[in-house]
C-alpha cells in the first residue's frame, strides 16, 4: 500500500493569488516526483504605498513516497 508525504510551499506572483498557486505547483513538480495533489491553504498579499505587490498562496503538496 503506498505511503504519501505532505509538504508545505508558498508560491509568489505579482499578478493574483491563482497564479501564486500555480507558481508553487509549478515549482514543486521540478524536484518532487509524484505529485497526487495540491491544497491552497492560505491566501495572503504583501501591500506596499496602498497597493498590492505581491500575491502569495500558502500551498500542501501531495506526493507518494517512493521505496
Amino acid at each position: 500500500m503506498p505511503v504519501e508525504r505532505v509538504t508545505e510551499i508558498i508560491g509568489i506572483s505579482s499578478k493574483n493569488w491563482d497564479d501564486a498557486a500555480v507558481q508553487a505547483y509549478e515549482r514543486a513538480k521540478k524536484t518532487i516526483r509524484g505529485i497526487t495533489s495540491f491544497e491552497v491553504v492560505r491566501q495572503t498579499a504583501k501591500v506596499e504605498k496602498g497597493g498590492i505587490k505581491e500575491y502569495r498562496a500558502l500551498v500542501k503538496i501531495t506526493f507518494v513516497v517512493e521505496d
